[in-house]
């Protein structure tokens, strides 16, 4: 009886330390970032407005800055982990401050979107100008599975020119 206790200890013992080192094997790749990108290509403090937001370790948006002024059309830029593309995109939105939406166009994956790192997109927006002075932008995830419980998204104040 004693036997099969200790047994069944080190199988124990043993499952627990491949486990740890399979995540950490796995996880190693998952917080690589470019940094020498992103110093190339951003502005410092586009990263430490992004670097706040709840959503920084998922999408980056570098242009527009929180509360920039913006005009049609407009280019978006920044980063999104692989899994917030679908086939390469995501829906971007943009709305004015009654909740018109102005203008809806994909986000492009400008490298290999199949990969939980971080891939750089790209997209310009054309709108007629608004009747509000203030809106928000808002990049989806795209969700293809269609169940709720993946929907995510984040919304940038802007205001408009």
């Amino acid at each position: 009886m004693h036997r099969i206790n200790m047994t069944l200890v080190y199988f124990l013992i043993f499952t627990i330390i491949t486990s740890g080192l399979a995540f950490k094997i796995v996880m190693s790749g998952y917080d690589t970032y470019d940094y020498a990108y992103a110093e190339d290509n951003f502005s410092t403090e586009s990263r430490i407005n992004n670097t706040a937001d709840k959503h920084a370790d998922l999408i980056k948006v570098y242009s527009p800055e929180i509360n920039a002024a913006i005009g049609s059309p407009l280019t978006i830029k920044g980063e999104a982990r692989g899994n917030w593309y679908f086939e390469a995109s995501f829906p971007v939105h943009l709305f004015d401050a009654n909740g018109k939406e102005l203008a809806v166009a994909p986000a492009t994956a400008q490298g290999e979107w199949m990969t939980t790192n971080f891939v750089p997109f790209e997209l310009t927006l054309t709108f007629d100008k608004p009747s509000t002075a203030t809106g928000n932008l808002v990049l989806e995830k795209d969700n293809a599975s269609g169940l709720a419980e993946r929907d995510d998204s984040i919304s940038i104040p802007v205001k408009f020119k």
